[in-house]
């Protein structure tokens, strides 16, 4: 993990992938969508993160990509939707999967949306920027 793993992050991008975390990351940065970004490449990664000590600082929003090793998306789905003092966190699942039986397992775990991946670089970066803009600035966050 990075230094920014003590600190309040605006949004937890979880993506095995590095070259579509950096799209996503600068894609968002590109209409001042945060702060601050925090990439891990795995479940198990953004798990550890989101359970650091103190418990209660979360990121506004969760960017999340359903096929990782070790920890896959549907897995952190499961534990923060089930989690009470977690389960507030927007999480929107960003992957290349399109197949019905995760986009059905997401919903029913609680995902707050379900986005497939674009595939040229304009609407990928359209797609994460219509994301950012409404997590980010129209959505009311709990916090």
């Amino acid at each position: 993990m990075t230094d920014l793993e003590n600190n309040p992050v605006d949004i937890l991008v979880v993506d095995d992938d590095p070259d579509d975390a950096e799209m996503i990351i600068r894609a968002l940065k590109k209409l001042n969508m945060g702060n601050s970004f925090l990439h891990v490449q795995d479940g198990e990664e953004a798990l550890k993160y989101l359970y650091l000590e103190p418990p209660g600082i979360f990121p506004k929003l969760i960017l999340l990509d359903l096929k990782m090793l070790k920890v896959d998306g549907l897995e952190v789905l499961k534990k923060l939707k089930s989690d009470e003092l977690r389960k507030v966190i927007p999480i929107v699942v960003l992957t290349s999967s399109n197949e019905m039986s995760d986009i059905v397992k997401s919903y029913k775990l609680g995902v707050n949306a379900y986005v497939v991946k674009p595939m040229d670089f304009e609407n990928f970066t359209k797609a994460i920027q219509e994301i950012g803009v409404f997590w980010t600035i129209l959505n009311q966050h709990p916090h």
